[in-house]
């Protein structure tokens, strides 16, 4: 005899507690709660608040995802070594900072495999350390063009650099091994500084900075050379933050030259400005992540240095909704 599962379906799950990973689509009830909930999707990206850095600072080398971030470096004043942790909801200090504190340097890796190079001391350096998930350990061989106000992407050992600022601006690019810098011939396009920056060695993007003048050029990387991909951000702006790949990037904040909370998605050729700002608008800000999932932290605005971390949950994310019924 067919029972009401058979001619129905599955009945709605009796849960104590929410799914940790529940899938879009899921249905359940909440017996702590004495809620009806549904996992939807999100219709627009959002910015949240995070935890909070133990150190405020800007011009910030960050790394890593939205629930397993890495940031380093940076101005307090004076430059910082500071290294922090971020487990998704809390920043932990590390005791053992940067080898070679400083600002305005470029990052990427995870956060127990990350690179930090370049920046101010007030000098600029080419300085490049290796971080371990407990220890940066600096390389002998620094970039080839010490430089600050530089971008970088990809992993810790197969990263890109590219863009700074010497005495002027610079389109210098350059890939790391996990033991060289080598550099290429063919910079970016447009030589700036303060560029954002998003993807991997092979497949890079850069986007804004100052030549100046402040520009929203977009330029994409191939593992040899830089294509421009017209048109560029919505929002021209320098100082900026940028995750994500080169198909499907975010750029965050940055100045115009007032300071900005704006927010734009990159899918591989044009961008898209979102009704969603960052709560703090500011620039020389830290980050990580990827479109769906981004990550920033401090900064500076006309309020000073600032600690806040967001957390950027991008279009068609798992939300768990609860059923209302009036």
């Amino acid at each position: 005899m067919a029972d009401y599962k058979g001619i129905k379906g599955f009945k709605v799950q009796y849960l104590s507690a929410d799914p940790s990973d529940p899938i879009i689509g899921q249905t359940w009830y909440n017996s702590t709660s004495k809620d009806l909930k549904y996992t939807g999707a999100t219709a627009a990206g959002a910015w949240a608040s995070g935890g909070d850095l133990n150190t405020a600072r800007f011009a910030i080398g960050g790394a890593g995802t939205q629930t397993s971030a890495l940031a380093f470096g940076g101005e307090v004043p004076p430059y910082t070594a500071s290294t922090e942790e971020y487990n998704g909801a809390t920043w932990a200090s590390n005791p053992t900072g940067l080898n070679t504190a400083r600002a305005f340097l470029g990052g990427c890796g995870t956060q127990t495999a990350a690179l930090g190079f370049g920046g101010e001391i007030p000098a600029v350096t080419g300085a490049t350390e290796e971080y371990d998930g407990s220890t940066w350990t600096s390389n002998p061989t620094g970039l080839n063009t010490a430089r600050r106000i530089l971008a970088g992407c990809g992993t810790q050992t197969a990263a890109l650099a590219f863009g700074g600022y010497i005495a002027a601006a610079t389109g210098a690019t350059e890939e790391y091994n996990g033991s060289t810098w080598t550099s290429n011939p063919t910079g970016l396009n447009t030589a700036r500084f303060g560029v954002g920056g998003a993807g991997t060695q092979t497949a890079g993007l850069a986007f804004g900075g100052s030549v100046p003048p402040i520009t929203g050029a977009t330029e994409e990387y191939d593992g040899s050379t830089w294509t421009s991909s017209p048109p560029g951000l919505n929002t021209a702006r320098v100082y900026l933050a940028g995750a994500g790949i080169q198909t499907a990037a975010l750029a965050f904040g940055g100045s115009l030259p007032g300071v900005t909370a704006a927010t734009e998605e990159y899918n591989g050729a044009t961008w898209t400005s979102s009704p969603a700002s960052l709560a703090t608008a500011r620039i020389g800000i830290g980050n990580a992540g990827t479109q769906s999932a981004a990550l920033a932290f401090g900064g500076e605005n006309p309020g000073g240095k600032t600690a806040s971390t967001e957390e950027w949950t991008g279009p068609g994310a798992a939300l768990t909704k609860t059923v209302t019924v009036s």
